[in-house]
């Protein structure tokens, strides 16, 4: 890579990008200054770090975004590492799907639910929690003093036409508001009341039930100060699942971090109002070197992006972060206040961050056992594919085609995609075959290899290599696997030569009888060890392809068949078809309804509602059930080439 004119990089702060000959994003950083930063990169490569080193080697061009100040810099290299997720910046996961407590306060009636996963709008999270069953238990605990609604939006509705409530109203679990059993401000006050316990707040609320309860007491109405009475124990009740507390009751993160060279675990401890509700595991691929104070800021920035549980006034950290003043005015934009970091060094904090710390380095040793023989095994298997069909390189991108279909019905191909060893279902791609009529598993694999490989063409002719890089294949694998035999390695040959390919995109082909390779310029196929790793790493290739296929094709069917079910009603169009399925979850719960339940649905006629009750009520002609039954029945096995 030739280095760009000093003159040409500006004295500002920004971020900067470098960059490989296909236009993919291979590193992103920040700087206070980019012409000194971007210096530093251009020197005897003996004087650089190894990764630093081969990064550079790699790279074809760098550019560089202009922005006001280092905080803007420091929030663009976040967004931009979230959207290229380039190969040689560090990388921070979830050491596991921690479940939070979510209330849905944007829906009209709220409701409590224990959840995973991706972050929504319209609702507020609580934890995470590291025990599933523990948070259970605390839901259970609240709903006897809240009983607010936990069932789903479509059983909220269907009760709420019906005009009677669930039984969880009658075991007093729910407050009935699909039935008009409870009022709204008496519900907001039960949703916010539960918010405030699950935000720490404990105190006022078991005040507030114990006055209410001598009250009734008071009053000579024992039976309802027995009400109260057992809403303020099943508060104690779920208080006590927080074993950890700060006796000053503020607001704080407790962050611990171990790490090794290549490597590292940090644990995120909420404290709110003085207890500890929830917890954050982080485990971080040191694929850059940085120092603990620079991987520190990279902690602090990912943790605090779009943080659920919220940004406290004061984070406590084993070692202040690097550029710690652009990561505070980070971090108060975040907030809208400012926040202290502080490094604990005695007493009751200093005390919990040992304890959090703990906490990091078991999770630490946990991930070691296990990604010391994966990550070996992985390099091994690449290794090993490189020697064996005799790549340029180790093919650290590989996609793997399959086809499916049912005698000729209903054709799909899958893409699925394979990354340093491991799946990267964010790239896999279904493929519709639309110009093969019947059974041709050679022109249905044509079709589905020419319609990727011209989009790769097409973007590399029409778009500058900046714009590509935006796009998830805008550049070529480093193996093309097939599924099947010489047959169909013959056609990927022949569109690999027809585009232009054939020198850049290694490809071959895995047979599933014997688990014979065959690739381009061999008569006889390449033939495995049994307990190759690499044999391994294709076969989980072409298994993934195949389950992919055939769920497609799985799914396609099953529309197409449930589409002829409700086809030809009077009234039902194809809107009001897919909402109807979708409101009460397909043909089986379609079935199971009464007459009554289906001319009741508010937006559908009551004569289109008795007659897709009398479709579904009606046997199936006999050219016509026994088809579909036997579609069913072998959608299975459907595969081509087996």
């Amino acid at each position: 890579m030739r280095r760009p004119p000093a003159g040409s990089i500006p004295d500002a702060p920004g971020s900067y990008q470098f960059l490989d000959q296909d236009g993919r994003v291979l590193y992103v950083g920040k700087a206070k200054s980019l012409r000194q930063r971007l210096g530093s990169y251009f020197q005897d490569p003996s004087a650089l770090a190894p990764r630093t080193a081969q990064m550079v080697a790699q790279s074809d061009r760098v550019e560089w975004m202009v922005v006001n100040s280092e905080a803007e810099a420091l929030l663009l290299e976040h967004n931009l590492i979230s959207r290229w997720q380039p190969r040689y910046n560090v990388r921070l996961k979830d050491d596991k799907s921690y479940p939070w407590l979510a209330v849905t306060v944007a829906d009209t009636w709220p409701r409590p639910a224990v959840v995973r996963g991706r972050k929504r709008s319209g609702v507020r999270y609580f934890g995470p929690y590291p025990n599933v069953g523990a948070i259970r238990e605390t839901l259970d605990l609240l709903l006897r003093s809240y009983p607010l609604r936990t069932c789903t939006d479509g059983k909220f509705r269907r009760h709420e036409r019906l005009g009677r409530p669930c039984l969880l109203f009658h075991i007093d679990r729910c407050s009935g508001p699909c039935a008009g059993e409870v009022g709204r401000e008496e519900y907001d006050r039960m949703v916010a009341d539960l918010m405030v316990f699950l935000g720490g707040e404990t105190s006022a609320l078991e005040r507030g039930l114990e006055e209410s309860m001598r009250a009734a007491a008071s009053a000579l109405e024992f039976e309802r100060a027995s009400v109260w009475r057992d809403k303020l124990e099943a508060v104690r009740s779920a208080d006590a699942v927080r074993q950890m507390e700060l006796a000053t009751g503020e607001d704080v993160d407790v962050i611990g971090m171990v790490e090794d060279e290549i490597e590292a675990a940090v644990q995120v401890f909420h404290v709110r109002s003085g207890k500890v509700v929830g917890r954050l595991g982080i485990l971080v691929d040191k694929v850059e070197d940085l120092s603990a104070s620079a991987l520190m800021a990279r902690v602090l920035v990912d943790v605090y992006a779009d943080p659920a549980a919220g940004v406290p006034g004061s984070i406590l950290v084993p070692v202040l972060p690097e550029d710690a003043d652009a990561v505070r005015s980070y971090l108060a934009e975040r907030r809208g206040g400012a926040v202290a970091l502080r490094v604990p060094l005695r007493g009751a904090k200093r005390a919990l961050q040992q304890t959090v710390e703990r906490n990091a380095a078991e999770a630490f040793r946990r991930h070691r056992l296990q990604r010391t023989s994966d990550h070996n095994s992985r390099a091994r298997a690449l290794e090993a594919l490189q020697r064996e069909l005799s790549l340029p390189v180790a093919p650290l991108r590989i996609e793997c085609y399959d086809m499916s279909h049912l005698q000729g019905t209903d054709y799909v191909g899958s893409m699925v995609v394979f990354e340093d060893g491991l799946a990267k279902k964010s790239d896999y791609r279904r493929f519709n075959v639309v110009t093969v009529d019947g059974n041709d598993d050679y022109a249905a694999m044509e079709e589905v290899l020419s319609r990727r490989l011209t989009a790769l063409v097409e973007d590399e002719r029409e778009e500058p290599a900046s714009e590509r890089s935006r796009r998830r294949f805008a550049y070529p694998p480093q193996l093309l696997l097939l599924d099947g035999g010489l047959g169909q390695l013959h056609v990927g040959v022949r569109v690999l030569a027809r585009l232009g390919l054939t020198d850049r995109v290694p490809i071959a082909s895995l047979a599933k009888s014997f688990e014979e390779v065959f690739v381009p310029g061999r008569d006889q196929p390449i033939r495995l060890p049994r307990q190759s790793e690499a044999l391994y790493l294709l076969q989980q290739l072409r298994d993934e392809a195949h389950r992919f296929a055939i769920s497609h094709h799985r799914a396609r069917r099953g529309a197409r068949m449930t589409t002829g079910v409700l086809d030809g009603i009077e009234g039902l169009g194809p809107k009001r078809r897919t909402r109807l399925l979708d409101q009460f979850g397909g043909l089986t719960a379609l079935r199971a309804l009464s007459k009554d339940e289906l001319t009741g649905v508010t937006w559908l006629p009551a004569a289109v509602g008795a007659a897709v009750f009398d479709r579904l009520h009606t046997p199936l002609s006999p050219e016509r059930g026994p088809t579909a039954r036997r579609g069913s029945a072998r959608g299975s096995r459907g595969k081509v080439g087996e």
